[in-house]
């Protein structure tokens, strides 16, 4: 199971968007199915200029793109507490894995 997942909200903790808060719209895996990147909504937006092709009818122009996070720059946002926290893998009374804060014991 992993930490994060697409749909949590998440708070950036380091780099230029520090503080920035926003959704996973999707999660980066490496050959070991390990989660490395995740890509969050109108969070590291870069600007790629595009050429124009009159055959397809582009214009082309500037596009903004989300760009990817390392996961270690990342804390899922915890609602009750209003800021980021660290989170845990427990297993409950019923086998099932669990992801629950390590500061207040709450589920995710």
């Amino acid at each position: 199971m992993n930490r994060l997942r697409k749909g949590d909200e998440v708070v950036v903790t380091s780099g230029s968007n520090k503080g920035a808060r926003g959704k996973i719209e999707k999660v980066i895996l490496d050959a070991a199915r390990v989660p490395v990147k995740v890509v969050i909504t109108d969070v590291n937006q870069r600007t790629k200029h595009t050429r124009g092709n009159p055959q397809k009818n582009d214009p082309g122009g500037r596009i903004q793109q989300e760009h990817p996070v390392h996961v270690s720059n990342v804390a899922l946002y915890n609602e009750q507490l209003k800021k980021p926290g660290r989170v845990r893998i427990e297993i409950g009374d019923d086998n099932k894995r669990y992801r629950v804060f390590i500061k207040d014991g709450q589920r995710v």
